[in-house]
């Protein structure tokens, strides 16, 4: 077996695929996409960190590849569709960096809060500025973390050593849950009001894309601090220099960037903002413990056939894979879109096996639905390994049983998820050996494929409502690739599953919202 290592890696991944009998290893890093396409045919596994671009154009090049290993957290720089329609694994390994991660963010909100950067190019410049460079102390001062996963958690933890106030805003953790770790909730708006300090936990997705924004930053108080070192994006920077700029904000520090590497930018320009270039993930300990953890993976996957970390496959046999894999993506598509759904706090997930599918271990599938509910929320953080760890972690209750018949299938899923706002439920099937189909949604019944950029409507049941749908998406160039309409005869109201070519903006999204008829309008990714 070949091993392609095609980013930089820490020398014990390296030594690991060089002592493994059955394994050969080529470190060839810094190619071109054209290079890496030409040579990527002779390889079993890529290993690879966030430089390596893996597109669908180097995946159907990759006629031997079996796995993909990302040495960190991150998998935006490769296509896991593509990989998994050419039936690749693809892993990445979560745990190695978030210690490392962790301590950054300490260290940027003690480097922001004394001003150590400007201080040190001051003093190197000659100069002796300790009135200017005056700084203010941690101690008694309230901490307001967005978002409570892994890195999250530690950073408080650090945090109450220092003797700060801790404060959290994270709606998909049952505030209990958050209460045992003696982290206080609290709402967005009030976690801005309150907090000196405004540290970012979360993965970017359409929900924190830009969440700090101008409107966000105006509810801080003077002189709070702003620290990013999750991922660009979720700070709009622009807003943030005219937040900076005029003094609002006492500092920011960021480690990550819309753009990467930034070039220009106005906000290098500001005395209270200090920046590192992704680094964040950067100490020998955790490239060492990443680089190991990916070369363990790899290894044991390409000789043995076990799966760990895999973020595209659960960790099953090959042979009940054949059989159960139309159902793993039914379930996980199923859970993705309760995700979507609900958009709060999980407290109860309840998943029924009915008919021939109870015959198989159920077990893989109850996990590729977890995994498809916590994707959208926590993105690479959660994978068909750790999903029943991390809802646990979260104080989700899972609820799995069987029933040996179902009247009108042969096969019938029904999931049930409750959360802070109620309960919605899904049902799915498989048609013929290998097509997933949504049967329910709620009270209406249809015929869905759960693939793609979809729009899901509720509207009244009256002429000339669907027309302007389709009108409004037309007059926006927005090609409708498939609708499917279920039906609540006794209120007269329609649900619409309509897949669209392209992603519709916001701005299209409210516009459909302030039709005529149209109760709700909400963008579902499949």
């Amino acid at each position: 077996m070949k091993v392609l290592v095609s980013d930089p890696l820490s020398d014990v991944g390296v030594r690991i695929f060089q002592e493994t009998q059955g394994i050969d290893v080529d470190v060839n890093t810094g190619l071109a996409p054209e290079a890496l396409k030409e040579i990527i045919d002779q390889y079993d596994g890529l290993v690879i960190r966030s430089a390596t671009k893996v597109t669908a154009d180097i995946i159907e090049a990759a006629h031997k590849l079996k796995v993909i290993g990302r040495a960190g957290i991150g998998l935006d720089n490769v296509d896991i569709q593509a990989a998994s329609r050419h039936g690749i694994v693809v892993m990445n390994t979560p745990e190695g960096n978030t210690i490392t991660t962790a301590e950054h963010t300490i260290a940027m909100i003690m480097a922001l809060s004394r001003n150590i950067p400007q201080a040190t190019a001051s003093l190197k410049d000659g100069k002796w500025e300790k009135k200017k460079l005056k700084g203010r102390e941690l101690f008694n001062k309230t901490l307001g973390l967005v978002g409570s996963g892994n890195i999250g958690r530690i950073v408080a933890d650090r945090a109450k050593g220092l003797k700060m106030k801790v404060i959290v805003h994270d709606p998909y953790i049952k505030p209990e849950v958050l209460e045992k770790l003696d982290l206080e909730p609290v709402s967005f708006d009030e976690l801005l009001k309150r907090a000196d300090y405004i540290t970012i936990h979360t993965p970017k997705t359409d929900e924190t894309a830009n969440m700090i924004n101008g409107e966000a930053m105006a509810k801080m108080k003077e002189g709070a601090m702003v620290i990013n070192c999750a991922r660009g994006g979720i700070v709009d920077e622009d807003d943030l220099y005219e937040a900076l700029e005029s003094g609002h904000l006492g500092g920011a520090a960021v480690d990550v960037f819309v753009t990467e590497p930034p070039g220009e930018s106005k906000l290098m320009g500001l005395p209270n903002f200090i920046c590192t270039p992704h680094i964040g993930a950067s100490t020998g300990e955790a490239q060492d413990n990443v680089a190991r953890d990916v070369a363990d993976q790899i290894v044991a996957y390409l000789l043995h056939g076990s799966v760990k970390n895999a973020v595209n496959v659960p960790s099953i046999s090959g042979e009940l894979m054949s059989t159960l894999r139309p159902y793993v993506t039914l379930v996980e598509r199923m859970g993705a879109l309760q995700a979507q759904l609900g958009r709060s706090a999980i407290l109860e997930v309840r998943i029924n096996y009915m008919g021939k599918v109870t015959e198989y271990d159920v077990t893989p599938l109850t996990t590729a639905m977890l995994k498809g509910l916590l994707t959208p929320i926590l993105k690479d953080d959660v994978n068909f390994v750790n999903a029943p760890y991390v809802a646990a972690d979260q104080g989700i209750k899972v609820v799995e049983s069987k029933t040996s018949t179902s009247e009108n299938f042969s096969s019938l899923i029904m999931l049930k998820v409750n959360t802070l706002e109620g309960e919605n439920i899904v049902s799915g099937t498989i048609f013929g050996q290998t097509l997933p189909r949504i049967l329910r949604i709620n009270d209406f019944y249809l015929e869905a494929i759960p693939e793609g950029h979809i729009l899901l409507m509720e509207n009244e049941d009256s002429p000339g409502v669907i027309g302007s749908i389709t009108t409004t998406l037309g007059n926006h160039k927005i090609n409708i690739s498939r609708m499917h309409v279920g039906e609540e005869k006794e209120k007269k109201q329609n649900i619409i599953f309509l897949a669209t070519s392209t992603v519709v903006s916001n701005e299209i999204l409210e516009e459909m919202r302030n039709l005529e008829n149209v109760h709700s309008v909400t963008k579902i990714e499949l």
